[in-house]
């Protein structure tokens, strides 16, 4: 017996992705139904480091390079959006982000990685500027002798993070979604008509279904004839307390909030599925915060966390329709904040006009299926 009454659309989970696609659904019109896990679920939107972040994206594959550059400049016109549908400024700040070099084979790897989609792109390719350490200091004064030089690149900046998430939320009930916790998703089950999901909570029958469920979809794709694979990457995030403002811009690895405090992070772990974070890992990431930034030496450090990211096997999202199941799809990305513009810009609208394929088919998880031999 159903517990829910049946839906036109569902979208499962209600992270940053989901949240962006059933705003963007909302806005053309839709109205579905967001059902989303646990506050402790293994949630990449809580550990995010909310950067809009081209640089260095894209090698070997200048067509997520272009869908990334894409949504970077889609980012102003989609907060104003968000804005107006949630009365939420979300912070967006782009005045350009820099990548820090600390010894010289940091500098020339990334210095090679920009180069490189830089010239496979030609023309399209955002500007960039490979900076020594005089350069890099006239613009960031505060850096330490230890900061050999960087990479800017003007596209770059970042939002607030907190905000970000809540106005997604808000806006897309105001725009018609509706929203319940505490539901995830436990077996979909294809029915004439569309699929009927089911969960403790207990069960609705949707006409279509969308998987935003991040890590998730690798167990629920299979359920509509789709393929989700992922990778196990865990980051850790460090947040001091607020301080006075110093560094106006976005960093890969460190930024300062609208507020003051300044997140660092950039760790990667493959080995754990344990939530805890890691004393070495912060004592390394507060080590070479300190040497790029030394005024950060005294400041006190509030809280630590970590996430597990969305990652495939090659680092690029998955974004398809099933062929054996009409009405089902899959969005997934690692880069939830940088891509929330195209997600409820373009793909949302896609979904809402029910294309068979999504973003020029380019990300379709069969790339993975490579016969074995």
């Amino acid at each position: 017996m159903r517990t829910l009454p049946d839906q036109e659309i569902v979208v499962v989970g209600g992270g940053l992705v989901g949240a962006a696609l059933a705003w963007g659904l909302a806005r053309k019109g839709l109205s579905p139904l967001v059902l989303d896990g646990e506050d402790l679920s293994h949630r990449a939107s809580r550990a995010n480091f909310a950067l809009v972040w081209v640089q260095g994206k894209g090698v070997g594959a200048p067509h997520y390079a272009r869908w990334t550059i894409g949504a970077a400049r889609l980012w102003s016109a989609f907060a104003g959006y968000v804005l107006e549908t949630s009365g939420i400024d979300v912070g967006l700040r782009q005045r350009g982000g820099f990548t820090f070099a600390l010894s010289d084979a940091e500098m020339t790897v990334w210095a090679d990685e920009v180069q490189s989609v830089a010239a496979t792109l030609g023309e399209d390719a955002p500007d960039h500027a490979v900076l020594d350490h005089a350069e890099t200091a006239k613009l960031v004064p505060a850096i330490g002798k230890d900061v050999v030089g960087s990479i800017y690149s003007p596209l770059d900046g970042d939002v607030n993070s907190l905000r970000l998430f809540r106005a997604l939320h808000v806006g897309m009930i105001n725009l018609g979604a509706s929203y319940r916790p505490h539901s995830d998703v436990t077996e979909i089950v294809p029915k004439a008509g569309g699929f009927l999901l089911k969960g403790t909570w207990g069960e609705v029958l949707a006409g279509r279904v969308v998987l935003a469920a991040g890590n998730d979809n690798t167990r629920l794709a299979p359920m509509v004839g789709l393929s989700a694979p992922t990778l196990q990457s865990k980051g850790q995030i460090l947040v001091t307390e607020k301080c006075a403002p110093f560094f106006p811009y976005a960093s890969a690895t460190m930024r300062q909030a609208d507020e003051g405090g300044v997140m660092i992070g950039d760790s990667q772990e493959a080995d754990t599925s344990s939530i805890a974070t890691s004393q070495d890992i912060s004592t390394v990431l507060a080590g070479r915060a300190i040497r790029t930034f030394p005024q950060l030496a005294p400041v006190n450090v509030l809280r630590s966390w970590a996430g597990f990211r969305v990652k495939t096997p090659d680092g690029l999202p998955i974004y398809e329709c099933s062929p054996s199941h009409p009405g089902a799809c899959v969005v997934m990305c690692h880069s939830g904040v940088t891509l929330a513009a195209n997600h409820a810009l373009l793909v949302a609208d896609e979904i809402a006009n029910r294309e068979t394929t999504l973003a020029g088919d380019r990300f379709s998880g069969r790339r993975f299926h490579v016969p074995q031999h």
